[in-house]
């Protein structure tokens, strides 16, 4: 029996999962290979969607998923990786051997070392981050009136922390509080990687929400009261959630190879990482070429295909099949912007396209459709969706 291990069960872990097993359908080799994938929790979360004040669509069991096309599953944390003894290592101890692997484990929001940073912020990092921000905001809403208890700071400017913003004044005048939201951010520009087609309209987005902006301070501490900034400036604030910076899941750290400043390793154009034989990588923890001048992001736009191809690529490597070349010629950007719509933006340089409503119905279709697997059950639907095909544009 060969076995195939996929760590992680996120967009790229779950796609490469389920394009493997449609891989070994092509090639009715399901009696030869056992596909195991290992991930913390029996779920695959929505990620992109954590911002959002309803998360009730946000968190599929795997096992409906996964179980119909043959795939079992593991609730482990990987803590170890030994390419030489082609061995995994849980934090329970558990060992797995492999002959082929694909590291899909992620990737999570940098939280530096701040005073008061890990007891008092919040995230939307991961779903139970979401559902604890969800929770304390609920509990001030519920506490004695104060202008703290109304007040969030939103750190990272980036897309992650605009949409996370966007939607904050909404949700707290639904728990019956009069919201201020304050969006901080080291840079001198929101939005800085949206460039510069984009980067008014979510400026005037942002001001339209009620929305003030700090760009050019960083935040020095922080209390279940108050939040201080490089400026001098100290802001009563009972919430503060942390959106600034990402960082590939620390497994990449096994491999003995270089990576990149965001931890991610190189991988070629069949996601195979250069330079550790038998070794995959898709989604956040890999850096793939999606044309001559452009590597992957960290999104679930890059992470599917990303997966998709491993997935089919790992099969296929595994019993001396072609292998399928991953290339996307186009890149968009879809922002939510709350209330006041979204921006959506096609190329590299992001030139917007459509906003406001139009671009918000794009954004809707996106997080409740096309980036969720099939909820049939049925086998045939999940191994048709796992084809390793490009969509067309959103």
């Amino acid at each position: 029996m060969k076995r195939v291990v996929v760590i992680g069960s996120g967009f790229a872990g779950l796609w490469a999962a389920l394009g493997a097993a449609r891989r070994v359908d092509e090639l009715a080799v399901a009696a030869e290979v056992e596909i195991t994938v290992l991930s913390p929790k029996p779920f695959h979360d929505i990620r992109v969607r954590n911002y959002e004040a309803d998360l009730s669509e946000c968190r599929i069991p795997l096992a409906d998923v996964l179980d119909p096309v043959g795939v079992r599953h593991v609730s482990a944390d990987v803590v170890d990786i030994d390419v030489e003894a082609r061995t995994l290592t849980t934090s329970t101890g558990q060992s797995f051997g492999y002959d082929r692997l694909v590291l899909a484990a992620g990737s999570s929001v940098c939280k530096p070392d701040l005073p008061g940073l890990r007891e008092f912020g919040f995230d939307v990092d991961t779903y139970d981050g979401a559902m604890r921000l969800q929770q304390h905001l609920r509990r001030l809403a519920e506490g004695p009136p104060s202008g703290a208890a109304a007040t969030v700071v939103v750190v990272g400017a980036g897309l992650t922390g605009i949409e996370a913003a966007s939607e904050l004044p909404t949700r707290l005048r639904e728990l019956g509080l009069a919201p201020r939201v304050v969006l901080v951010d080291h840079n001198r520009l929101v939005g800085s990687d949206m460039g510069a087609s984009a980067r008014p309209v979510i400026e005037k987005a942002l001001a339209d929400n009620g929305i003030e902006v700090r760009t050019g301070v960083s935040v020095t501490a922080v209390s279940h009261e108050w939040v201080s900034l490089s400026s001098g400036e100290q802001l009563g604030a009972a919430t503060l959630v942390w959106c600034a910076g990402m960082r590939a899941n620390v497994l990449t750290e096994q491999l003995p190879v270089a990576r990149d400043r965001w931890g991610r390793v190189a991988v070629d154009d069949y996601l195979r990482v250069i330079g550790v034989p038998l070794v995959f990588a898709a989604g956040d923890v890999a850096a793939a070429r999606m044309d001559d001048e452009h590597v992957s992001v960290m999104s679930c736009q890059h992470g599917r295909p990303m997966g998709r191809y491993a997935g089919y690529n790992v099969i296929s490597e595994l019993f001396s099949e072609p292998l399928l070349a991953l290339r996307i010629p186009w890149y968009v950007t879809v922002l939510d912007l709350g209330p006041a719509g979204a921006v959506y933006t096609e190329g590299w340089d992001r030139v917007v396209v459509t906003q406001g409503a139009q671009a918000k119905a794009t954004k809707q279709t996106i997080n409740t459709r096309r980036i969720y697997p099939p909820f049939s059950g049925s086998r045939e639907d999940l191994l048709a969706a796992a084809a390793p095909e490009l969509q067309a544009r959103p």
